[in-house]
């Protein structure tokens, strides 16, 4: 599929000579700076020297001092406090941090996740009933529970106190929770408002030690957890979280709790060095996989570990559910194409809506994304379950897929997400009239250029700018992620230096030089469809990224390309 380049606008001159005068850098460091949204000397200083005492006072959000004062009370009163977290990665990790660091102290501790199938996302009625059942005076809901009202009157009701630490966005009401902890919530003034869910279970754990004077630095021993979180909810690399994960991978890279020294036995990193890419198609599958195919419990139980042979155990486990995974993820995948290429009518639609009542619902989000890979529309997949029809849907960029299935709301039975990802349930009556509205909603409102992806391109450079300094300092803008991807530069009329080839699973590797600049290696993944064109002789354009490739030891810079046209 081709692909639109983009190049973001121009910087303001004047702007970019003032920092690059300040900093003493190149033009292209100071317009990535400012793409940024850092202008001055200070700004750049603690983006290129994060800190851990740049971290926000937890005691800004919201509710902070109510849900310290109630937790303090339930381990004064020696109450049983349970952990209850989503089964995803962002709820996993969370609940493992913040299980792990109380029951230090505090024995009269569970942790509690709900079953997929059988409970369904957030808190549930039967989680409470087993709260209340075993006698917990307080639940710590983490990564979920801010939509919750009818469920925390429920807790209310069987006398069971709840402290809500959520990050997603509420709706116009809060539950009656006994503290609510959630920066995007409309009256809270913590500066920073794109934490993890993990993220705010580590300000919990903050907070917790700086109202009982214990040793600032406990809560870094969670910050490789942290990192994971941020990485695999796919959450902005920006302000505190970028402080978050720069701390998290040092941690991960050096001393990893016992949990995710399993997990990274068992990645195939030729490295060894994680980046959050790494994290987020080597660690997070597996940590997510526990909870599509059996249970999240496992994945938990992994990464609050305390011995090398119980991290061995459930990491197994946890690797034998991610193959499961990836076998119904490649034939559902499979089987879904096969429906769109067997019918006319569906490759030309400017939506995909497909349903099969045996796929798995564990993989059917991942399958969604995967058929945007190939046919990039918005994408339900639908199967059965639990006697009704439940769907995961995908969104291609700018389009807002929340928006398109409120449109066809008379038709679902539950839904909810956001701009690009959502769930949703219905009758399987109305699959025929949900697959018509919904295609005719997005036909109405996508514009064509969203049908097709685009390559967000930062700066035009020369082949003669890039070198070990340039590298260097470009090496200080991670960890990329959202909001701070790894910059992707054009350069037009290339070369290439003797012959490309076709390596691996149709990948293209050649080199390319430009105006007596050195010979830049590149590898082109999944291109190989240009190869006639690089051994034309004719110079063509690249659009890449700039990495380092170790190779048995030998390092050198390499232009990982995104694009190229003629």
């Amino acid at each position: 599929m081709q692909k639109r380049w983009v190049l973001k606008p121009k910087n303001n001159i004047e702007k970019v000579k003032q920092l690059q005068t300040a900093l003493g850098t190149s033009t292209i460091i100071a317009e990535l700076l400012i793409n940024r949204n850092i202008e001055t000397f200070e700004q750049a200083r603690i983006f290129f020297r994060p800190s851990l005492d740049q971290l926000h006072d937890p005691f800004l959000m919201k509710d902070m001092d109510i849900a310290i004062s109630r937790i303090e009370r339930a381990i004064g009163n020696n109450e049983k406090i349970l952990i209850y977290g989503d089964y995803d990665v962002d709820g996993t990790t969370a609940v493992s941090v913040v299980y792990s660091f109380f029951r230090a102290f505090h024995s009269r501790i569970e942790f509690y996740i709900p079953d997929r199938y059988m409970e369904g996302y957030g808190i549930s009625r039967q989680g409470i009933e087993y709260a209340a059942e075993n006698d917990f005076a307080l639940i710590i809901a983490l990564d979920c529970g801010i939509k919750a009202l009818e469920k925390i009157e429920y807790a209310n009701s069987l006398g069971v106190d709840v402290i809500i630490g959520d990050h997603h966005l509420p709706g116009e009401q809060l539950p009656q929770a006994v503290a609510v902890l959630d920066p995007k919530r409309s009256d809270c003034t913590y500066p920073y408002k794109d934490l993890s869910g993990c993220g705010i279970g580590f300000k919990i754990i903050q907070a917790f030690v700086q109202k009982n004077n214990m040793d600032p630095e406990l809560p870094e021993q969670y910050l490789d957890l942290v990192a994971v979180s941020i990485a695999s909810d796919i959450v902005p690399i920006t302000g505190e979280n970028r402080i978050l994960a720069h701390f998290g991978l040092k941690k991960l890279n050096s001393n990893p709790s016992i949990g995710l020294q399993a997990l990274i036995k068992l990645s195939n990193n030729k490295t060894g060095i994680f980046s959050v890419n790494d994290i987020v198609f080597q660690i997070g599958p597996r940590i997510n996989a526990a909870g599509r195919i059996d249970h999240a419990k496992d994945a938990v139980e992994l990464l609050i570990a305390k011995s090398i042979h119980e991290a061995a155990n459930y990491s197994s486990s946890v690797d034998d559910q991610n193959n499961i995974r990836k076998d119904f993820d490649l034939r559902i995948t499979e089987e879904a194409l096969a429906l769109i290429d067997s019918d006319q009518t569906y490759v030309e639609r400017k939506s995909t809506v497909l349903y099969r009542p045996d796929w798995h619902k564990g993989v059917i989000g991942i399958v969604a994304s995967r058929l945007i890979e190939k046919h990039y529309r918005p994408t339900v997949i639908l199967t059965r379950t639990n006697g009704h029809v439940a769907g995961s849907a995908r969104s291609v960029l700018g389009f807002d897929l929340y928006e398109a299935l409120s449109a066809c709301s008379d038709l679902l039975d539950q839904f909810g997400g956001h701009k690009y990802a959502a769930g949703l349930t219905m009758k399987e009556e109305n699959i025929p009239l949900f697959q018509a509205k919904f295609e005719d909603v997005v036909h109405r409102s996508i514009k064509p250029e969203m049908l097709q992806q685009e390559i967000s391109i930062e700066l035009p450079a020369r082949l003669q700018d890039i070198d070990g300094k340039f590298y260097r300092v470009l090496r200080q803008f991670e960890p990329f992620g959202p909001d701070n991807e790894a910059p992707i530069f054009i350069t037009k009329q290339v070369s290439a230096y003797g012959k490309a080839s076709i390596v691996g699973n149709n990948h293209l590797k050649f080199s390319i030089f430009q105006d007596g600049s050195p010979v830049f290696d590149c590898i082109a993944f999944g291109q190989a469809e240009y190869l006639d064109v690089i051994n034309s002789n004719r110079p063509f354009d690249i659009c890449y990224t700039v990495e380092e490739n170790n190779w048995r030891g030998r390092k050198n810079l390499q232009l990982n390309i995104k694009g190229i046209r003629y």
